[in-house]
């Protein structure tokens, strides 16, 4: 199966749950990752920004790639979220992380250090020529403090020969413009936000990695799928019903809204590891009334 076709649609950044304790949930990491294959989602990316990689590290990153590998038993492509701000930190993990039935790997644009381009094109293209799996890089400047410019991304997309797609979170529609213009046209642009994944499938896009589909995948998957199909009137409907659910999710940080609402489910423990915390009790509230009218 071609690259294309393998992330063509929805992929969902999922979550990892834990215990009371801080330790991960397994259990209910098993019954999400049912769930969510249920849903009909197209692939899986693992210890994103959604899946607390942040406070998730080394043997224990192992064990995480190795579980969702084993459960999901190849019936789903897979990505394995490996960035950083260190270069030669995020090549090593390249080197020493088992990502045998992985697909490809998801790497954040550098954050902190706040590069300028040419950095960021370095970076990129250290990771090229040491990477075992394709690679999807990843431009969130509400996170990272620095974006990556359509130029840059462009660049890397011609210059990159490992580096086959973005998931672009920036929001900036010049930005989105200019590279699925100009891009090569084996290169696909991702959306990594959820409210704007319709206006960037009209535009060009092929698909979203997702938060909301952790919680909603079938319906969610759905109308991409719709959008995809050019059913922009069909996709609507599921849109408009899910934009003030993907609000809720990110009101009071993300994955701090998506575990209440899987919480509310059952699918998961409403906990974190610092410095991530839960939702206030207000917006628990407001979280739970959406989901009645909702349905």
């Amino acid at each position: 199966m071609s690259l294309r076709k393998k992330f063509t649609g929805t992929g969902i950044a999922i979550v990892t749950p834990f215990n009371a304790d801080g330790k991960i949930d397994w259990t209910a990491f098993s019954k999400l990752i049912e769930f969510w294959i249920k849903g009909k989602i197209e692939y899986l990316v693992v210890l994103g920004t959604t899946g607390e990689s942040a406070t998730v590290h080394g043997k224990e990153k192992q064990e995480v790639f190795s579980f969702v590998k084993k459960e999901v038993a190849g019936r789903l492509p897979l990505v394995a979220g490996i960035g950083g701000n260190d270069t030669n930190e995020v090549l090593k993990g390249f080197k020493e992380f088992d990502l045998s039935g992985y697909d490809a790997i998801l790497s954040v644009s550098p954050y902190y250090n706040k590069p300028n381009q040419e950095g960021i094109f370095q970076h990129y293209k250290a990771l090229d020529a040491a990477t075992p799996l394709p690679i999807i890089m990843y431009n969130v400047p509400g996170r990272t403090g620095q974006s990556v410019t359509a130029e840059t991304q462009l660049r890397i997309a011609r210059e990159c020969e490992n580096i086959f797609a973005t998931k672009e979170a920036s929001g900036n529609f010049d930005l989105i413009n200019q590279i699925i213009k100009n891009k090569p046209d084996e290169f696909m642009v991702i959306s990594g936000d959820d409210p704007i994944t319709l206006h960037m499938i009209a535009a060009g896009a092929e698909g979203l990695i997702s938060v909301v589909a952790n919680a909603y995948p079938e319906e969610y998957a759905e109308m991409v799928r719709l959008c995809l199909e050019g059913k922009f009137a069909e996709a609507q409907k599921l849109h408009y019903k899910y934009i003030d659910i993907i609000a809720s999710m990110f009101a009071e940080g993300s994955p701090s809204g998506v575990k209440a609402y899987l919480s509310e489910m059952g699918l998961c423990q409403n906990t974190f590891r610092l410095p991530v915390w839960k939702v206030s009790e207000k917006h628990h509230t407001k979280i739970k009334e959406l989901m009645k009218t909702t349905g």
